[in-house]
């Protein structure tokens, strides 16, 4: 069957609380597809007029279902069968995007989008998680080295090249993955080649561009050096089934290893996780490969002393994991966030639930205690939310998480699949 997507609602979010009791997870779990991947994958939609098909579609994303409205406001049509999202061309996508709802990060690049198809593009001021330090400058450096005047005004970011957009050398100064989409979304309809100097190469990247290249773009990437795209007049539609979500697989992965659970993760990115991997395996975590299926099995973890960084390092994404993995450790753990460092505001968090950490010369120091206790917290992203969630399921009595939809906004029918391994958790309010 068929469903045509409503668009979500433009009220704000949910205040919903979520309550953890306690729990050991077991059961098997199947990885969805991935967000930091998906929601690329629909931007990349607006550069043609083709049908685009995304197979392994994680429809329970909050993210995924605001990105629909967003694509349905700009002439596209979404319908879902199964687990496969089709996007068609109702009509040629105005500059303008018009919406009133929740704003997500992936405005940005919208907006390079409608700039590299119409010439100019305006787009609301982008959402997401607030972790400090993560403004648009990137990408404006990258929109103004194509050619194009990028510009903000009462709360929209707009841009315009009226004669088009030239390919052009461009240099980042630090490995963004943002603004390195943005480069081989725009350089894709721009005259001429682009030389991205500096990228942030990470499977999503690569991921995007094969599938670029499958539209008709020519892309060539040089490791962790430059990549070369060479722009083309059009792009036709596709298909492409969705990567999977290694965050999500690094939850289930750190929820068994806290909770003492024996858990069987199904479709695991192995080859997009070594790093972190190698991290784990040393805190005591017992992982066991069998082709895609990753086997958890472990009891409480040792410290974890770990620094973020660019692929294939440790994301920032993953350092509240590692945190919680901390928390429940045996003795101190240390970790340093080379890309947001104020990302720890859910340490006042870990405290309620009797977990003692300190944050001095940029670096946490978390030490790991037996004895967590229940309380009251508040989600303040979504990494920093299912983190919180896995430690509920280690502490005593109930936690109650605030702001709990910031989990749905990244993780695919999260209450469900937590149930399905046994974990008792609950909504409660409007």
């Amino acid at each position: 069957m068929t469903v045509i997507i409503d668009k979500p609602s433009v009220a704000q979010p949910s205040t919903r609380i979520l309550s953890v009791e306690p729990s050991r997870l077991e059961g098997i779990v199947t990885v969805s597809g991935a967000k930091n991947s998906v929601l690329r994958l629909m931007a990349a939609s607006l550069l043609t007029a083709g049908r685009i098909v995304l197979d392994n579609y994680p429809q329970g994303l909050l993210d995924a279902q605001v990105h629909v409205g967003m694509l349905e406001a700009l002439g596209k049509r979404c319908t879902v069968a199964g687990d496969a999202l089709t996007i068609e061309e109702a009509s040629p996508p105005p500059a303008e995007l018009v919406w009133d709802g929740r704003s997500i990060r992936n405005t940005l690049l919208i907006l390079g989008a409608l700039v590299a198809r119409n010439g100019a593009g305006s787009v609301p001021l982008p959402g997401g998680c607030d972790l400090g330090g993560r403004g648009y400058d990137l990408h404006e450096l990258v929109l103004t080295g194509l050619g194009a005047r990028v510009w903000g005004e009462q709360g929209r970011l707009h841009a315009e090249a009226p004669n088009g957009l030239t390919g052009a050398e461009i240099v980042l100064p630090l490995r963004s993955t943002g603004a390195t989409e943005n480069a081989l979304l725009v350089a894709s309809l721009a005259r001429g080649t682009t030389r991205l100097w500096n990228p942030h190469i990470r499977p999503e990247i690569l991921d995007l561009c094969d599938f670029l290249r499958s539209m008709g773009a020519t892309i060539t990437v040089y490791g962790q050096e430059s990549i070369e795209i060479t722009g083309v007049a059009e792009l036709s539609g596709t298909s492409r089934r969705v990567m999977p979500d290694n965050m999500e697989a690094m939850t289930w992965l750190v929820g068994s290893v806290i909770t003492g659970g024996d858990v069987e993760i199904r479709d695991f990115p192995f080859d997009d996780l070594e790093v972190p991997l190698i991290f784990l395996r040393e805190s005591g975590a017992k992982i066991f490969r069998d082709g895609n299926v990753a086997i958890v099995r472990s009891g409480r973890p040792y410290p974890v002393e770990i620094s973020t960084g660019p692929y294939p390092g440790i994301n920032s994404d993953m350092q509240p994991l590692f945190a919680a993995l901390g928390a429940c450790a045996r003795g101190e753990s240390r970790i340093v966030d080379l890309r947001f460092a104020g990302r720890y505001a859910y340490l006042p968090d870990f405290e309620r639930m009797g977990v003692r950490s300190f944050v001095r010369d940029g670096t946490a120091h978390i030490i790991g205690t037996p004895t967590l206790v229940g309380a009251d917290v508040r989600a303040a992203d979504l990494r920093a939310g299912a983190a919180l969630a896995l430690l509920g399921m280690k502490a005593a009595g109930q936690t109650r998480i605030s702001d709990a939809w910031q989990i749905e906004r990244g993780y695919d029918k999260f209450l469900e699949k937590a149930r399905g391994l046994n974990a008792t958790l609950a909504y409660h309010g409007s």
